[in-house]
């Protein structure tokens, strides 16, 4: 994204790794090659943050792109 999307005025991309279920090799995994800091947070759908749950799709919206989320 930084290479080819974004403006000089942006700030440096982020990326979500949203995962059903906990899983540390899941997350080992998609950020072995990484080199920048990270951070890791747990939430329940329900009890993101309101700055979060806003910019992010609803659980029906989940829900029609990947099927039951139980």
């Amino acid at each position: 994204m930084d290479k080819t999307v974004k403006y000089p005025e942006d700030n440096p991309s982020i990326g979500i790794l949203l995962c059903k279920s906990k899983s540390n090799l899941t997350v080992e995994y998609a950020l072995e090659i990484t080199n920048k800091p990270i951070g890791v947070a747990t939430y329940r759908y329900t009890e993101l943050p309101e700055h979060f749950a806003r910019n992010l799709p609803d659980e029906e919206q989940l829900r029609s792109i990947f099927g039951a989320l139980d």
